[in-house]
């Protein structure tokens, strides 16, 4: 416990950080993939087209790829200084966003037919038919694979540790300097990762609990 209590700023610095990058990255990831999810299903080419060329080419490219190009290309190209942990969040909200789309998708896919057909019917476009009807019954039924998806961006984020972003990942590099036995560091990151993806375990246990028992 001494290596937690000795060096309550850098884990607490370090913990802040991973929460940081999987909050804004989830929420970025969340509306992101939501609209291309929508786009892959849309009645019109050019959308379903784009959504797919977003998601063929980031998903199949390295996330640390993603982080390179983030980090050594993006500030030169806009001729900016961005803080790196607004470029992290970026990074893994763009990349996550594609998994997260292609689970919508899924999960749109999932909805009869004859119930979109029904909505056209009684003259609601395609974004009220999507909004009204598909989604929320699309919602439902992604829970386990879109919680599955949260769980690896959150292992994601250590990623950024190698990217100037302060978060567990880089927690081990710190407190090597000072002294502490990494092996002991590595075990205590290991340990705070296992109770965050339990915490989402139980989140997701949650909602598939409570919506399940309001269809």
């Amino acid at each position: 416990m001494n290596i937690i209590t000795d060096n309550t700023d850098i884990w607490w610095d370090g913990l802040v950080g991973t929460l940081i990058l999987f909050f804004g990255g989830g929420l970025l990831a969340l509306v992101l993939g939501i609209i291309v999810g929508g786009m892959r299903v849309s009645p019109i080419p050019i959308a379903r087209g784009v959504g797919t060329l977003y998601v063929n080419t980031i998903r199949n490219t390295p996330l640390t790829l993603v982080f390179f190009g983030f980090a050594f290309a993006l500030p030169p190209l806009l001729q900016l200084r961005i803080d790196p942990l607004i470029l992290g969040v970026a990074a893994l909200g763009i990349y996550t966003a594609t998994y997260v789309a292609e689970t919508i998708r899924s999960g749109i896919n999932t909805v009869p037919v004859g119930q979109a057909e029904a909505a056209r019917a009684l003259g609601l476009t395609f974004g009220q038919v999507m909004g009204s009807v598909v989604m929320p019954q699309a919602f439902r039924s992604v829970i386990p694979p879109m919680m599955s998806v949260f769980i690896a961006l959150l292992k994601n984020t250590t990623v950024a540790a190698g990217f100037s972003v302060i978060n567990l990942g880089s927690v081990r590099s710190y407190l090597s300097e000072r002294g502490e036995n990494q092996l002991f560091v590595i075990l205590w990151v290991a340990v705070i990762f296992v109770a965050l993806v339990l915490l989402l375990s139980w989140l997701q246990r949650s909602l598939e609990t409570r919506w399940r028992v309001t269809r």
